[in-house]
């Protein structure tokens, strides 16, 4: 064979190999009005898995070009997890581009202050996701074993916010470490004054997680704190109903009312019948929960009663406490 002849045959394979990388890469993979699929990438997918889910929805005609475009493009251990939704005339480079740029499709989530982890299980549930996957992440303490080495699992740690809500159970661990980092957030400017509190960081959370569900008026929170710890102080039960209804929760006899005789349930989160502060959280408490904590009102308060209209009564004295209750609960029926 001559050299032109080879050159010729050389060139013509080029050329043919070059039409067939076109044709894999560029070319549309579907056809404009063929309906929406979702990919769905978990974190720390290898090239070859996502290769071959593509492969599956017919994406890439063989996994190994997709590996071979990650490779010849420098994109090996930038493609981004999550969900996605490839729609149109895409081509493998532009499923490619996708995943650089992490176009996931969002589903947000929003989490209130105040919700434990059940609750927040419940959440996740309502908005189509794997509510299990959810509880298994939150029920491992070693994202905050470094805050906390007394923890069993991340209640009280998960932030109320807003997040993305990955519907694939795998990514669900993403959503709970991005609640953490959250709550690490909103912790950092607070350490100091929680530092001088007394408290350890697991006495502070759990004492906020209180004071979240005690009021939801933000300029009563340092109030209701202080009362809290001036009794933590005298050696006093704490006496809230929120540690009762967490205690009739894990118990599973919690109807949604709250009776004089469950005050005397034998549970270590009773704080009618235990001194002191209960095992952990027993919810997760936002910023201003978090903060009256670690900057509680100058107020020698020891009790507090509502008003029935979102507020409380303070009172220094038991006589002055008796008197309040009189007012706001007994004569209109409250437990008092």
């Amino acid at each position: 064979m001559t050299i032109v002849r080879r050159a010729a045959l050389l060139a013509l394979l080029a050329a043919v190999l070059y039409v067939a990388w076109y044709h894999a890469t560029r070319a549309p993979l579907r056809a404009a009005d063929d309906p929406p699929v979702p990919l769905v990438v978990p974190p720390g997918a290898s090239t070859e898995a996502i290769g071959l889910a593509l492969g599956q929805l017919q994406l890439v005609r063989h996994p190994m070009v997709f590996k071979a475009l990650v490779l010849l493009r420098g994109a090996s251990g930038r493609l981004r997890a999550g969900e996605y939704t490839v729609e149109g005339p895409v081509s493998l480079e532009q499923v490619l581009d996708m995943l650089l740029r992490g176009e996931v499709v969002r589903h947000d989530i929003t989490f209130p202050e105040g919700k434990n982890l059940e609750e927040m299980g419940d959440l996740v549930a309502l908005r189509g996701a794997d509510r299990e996957a959810f509880l298994r992440a939150a029920s491992d303490p070693g994202l905050v074993r470094d805050l906390d080495p007394a923890a069993t699992n991340l209640e009280g740690y998960l932030f109320p916010d807003t997040y993305d809500l990955p519907r694939s159970g795998a990514a669900t661990a993403v959503l709970v470490e991005r609640m953490v980092q959250r709550f690490r957030a909103v912790l950092e400017p607070l350490q100091a004054d929680l530092s001088r509190s007394g408290l350890s960081l697991r006495e502070a959370v759990t004492l906020a997680s209180i004071v979240e569900l005690e009021t939801a008026r933000a300029e009563e929170r340092p109030r209701i704190a202080a009362v809290f710890l001036n009794r933590l102080r005298r050696g006093m039960p704490l006496q809230t109903d929120p540690t009762v209804i967490y205690a009739l929760r894990k118990a599973g006899t919690w109807d949604g009312n709250i009776r004089k005789r469950d005050l005397e349930i034998d549970s270590p989160y009773n704080t009618y019948r235990r001194v002191g502060l209960h095992p952990g959280p027993i919810a997760s408490p936002g910023r201003e929960a978090l903060r009256a904590v670690a900057q509680p009102a100058p107020d020698k308060a020891l009790y507090f009663v509502s008003r029935n209209d979102g507020t409380h009564q303070f009172s220094e004295t038991l006589a002055e406490h008796e008197r309040a209750v009189d007012r706001y609960q007994r004569r209109r029926g409250g437990r008092g």
